[in-house]
């Protein structure tokens, strides 16, 4: 697995470096330093993203409770595939049934570092990762908080079914696809912040010019 690293910065000449107590031209002041510097390219990413997630999340939810009848499960193959609303107050695939609230807060607090921490990720795959987890989360936080019954303690509309597994939604899905792609990214030693380590820096060494070749392309 190539992963590309993200940087916000232009590679700096180190012909081009201002030597310490030499005049600095307002265009070198550095971006970090500056009130109201610009969005990090990551964080924008992260949060278009997650947007999209969150907009089919509830596109699907507001067809599910339209179209579908709880008493009444459309069968897409056989009944192994099947359309059943369910309304869950617990979390994903119905666990932690009657901690609504507590699952609410949990989930914004998710929300809230993922985030604050996404300027620091410098590798794509860590972007789509978490831009998974975030939508998903902001997905099932947007049912709890203004769903039925109440306020933060609104049930998550769950509707797709397959085998013997739980009911659950799109949000389900982008938490549990992103949260797999994070583990693997760490398992294999690709970092959040474009490092490599472990396998990864092993196969770095191994064969540099390949790997730096589909690193930068």
């Amino acid at each position: 697995m190539d992963d590309q690293p993200l940087t916000d910065r232009e590679h700096v000449d180190p012909h081009d470096r201002v030597e310490p107590g030499a005049d600095r031209r307002p265009d070198d002041t550095d971006a970090a330093a500056r009130p109201g510097r610009r969005v990090p390219k990551a964080t924008i990413v992260v949060l278009g993203v997650a947007l999209v997630v969150l907009g089919l999340d509830q596109l699907t939810k507001s067809i599910a409770v339209a179209a579908i009848d709880p008493m009444r499960p459309v069968e897409i193959i056989g009944d192994f595939i099947t359309l059943r609303l369910v309304r869950n107050s617990g979390a994903a695939f119905s666990m932690a049934t009657g901690y609504t609230w507590v699952l609410s807060i949990i989930a914004l607090v998710v929300v809230l570092v993922i985030i604050r921490y996404s300027s620091r990720l410098r590798s794509w795959w860590w972007v789509a990762g978490l831009a998974l987890v975030l939508g998903g989360a902001i997905g099932n936080l947007t049912d709890r908080i203004f769903r039925a019954p109440q306020p933060l303690q609104g049930h998550v509309v769950d509707f797709v079914s397959v085998g013997w597994w739980p009911v659950f939604n799109v949000a389900d899905s982008a938490v549990v696809c992103g949260a797999i792609l994070l583990v693997v990214l760490s398992a294999l030693g690709f970092d959040y912040d474009g490092t490599r380590t472990g396998w990864a820096a092993r196969r770095e060494q191994r064969d540099p010019a390949g790997t730096e070749g589909g690193a930068h392309a």
